[in-house]
């Protein structure tokens, strides 16, 4: 089984700040990690491999640095990294990223499953993985709570706001990994050692064949006009303790704000 997983590299939004004046993120000394929900399509990607054979393919469309991630992806387990980076993706939204992606995963050929994180959190829009699935004509499942292999189908079972469904989808298909489908790996000592026998492709959108008005800023529909920290209101306190006496003064606090 050939398996083909879409890593993001973002800045820990934990350490991200706003500039008040220009609207922008600072990104300057903001370490950047692999987006949380991208790792638990890699676990699952690893898991399946493990079980059905075959290899993990990990594709990450970004600047030279997040070459780190794809690195983090290799020592975790996956077989071949690939960068897809090039100057005309600056400035890409989802329609833009998914075009990209769209060639990259044609370019790797035969693959039987497609993995996506279910948003990435400098973004939080959910929208690369459909619509990767649409360009490259899938069958998709997005949310993915649990999932498995029966004969060429893929099985899962998907979290809703109503609950959960179960959903089956003839092999090639796309899904989109949510927190809640596994726990992710660490990198072994094996996999960090033997990262210096493996090396990462890079493909450019010339290679890719990619038209320059469909990807980046030109290829993109949306546009970021405005980003703001929201302003803290009002005044937190912080009820520390446990038993009824507790539960009661939460409860008086409540009442006395209604």
């Amino acid at each position: 089984m050939r398996i083909v997983v879409c890593l993001k590299q973002v800045p820990d939004t934990s350490e991200v700040k706003i500039d008040p004046v220009k609207g922008t993120l600072i990104r300057e000394g903001v370490p950047s990690i692999i987006n949380p929900d991208d790792r638990h399509a890699l676990e699952e990607a690893l898991r399946l491999r493990e079980t059905e054979g075959g290899e993990v393919i990990v594709i990450s469309m970004g600047p030279p640095q997040a070459e780190l991630a794809l690195r983090e992806a290799l020592a975790l387990g996956a077989e071949r990294a690939i960068l897809v980076t090039d100057r005309m993706f600056a400035g890409a939204d989802t329609f833009a990223t998914a075009n990209a992606l769209e060639a990259a995963v044609k370019r790797v050929k035969n693959v039987d499953l497609v993995f996506c994180g279910q948003q990435a959190i400098d973004g939080d829009t959910a929208q690369v993985g459909p619509q990767l699935a649409e360009r490259l004509d899938l069958p998709q499942i997005t949310y993915a709570v649990r999932l498995w292999i029966e004969g060429d189908k893929l099985v899962a079972v998907r979290g809703t706001e109503e609950g959960e469904e179960e959903l089956q989808v003839p092999l090639p298909a796309l899904v989109t990994a949510t927190k809640e489908l596994n726990v992710p790996r660490y990198p072994s000592i094996n996999g960090i050692v033997n990262l210096k026998d493996k090396t990462i492709e890079r493909w450019t959108g010339t290679e890719l064949k990619l038209d320059p008005n469909k990807v980046g800023l030109s290829g993109s529909k949306t546009k970021v006009k405005k980003t703001f920290a929201p302003q803290a209101k009002g005044q937190s306190e912080i009820i520390q303790g446990a038993g009824p006496e507790v539960v009661a003064r939460i409860l008086n606090k409540i009442a006395e704000r209604v």
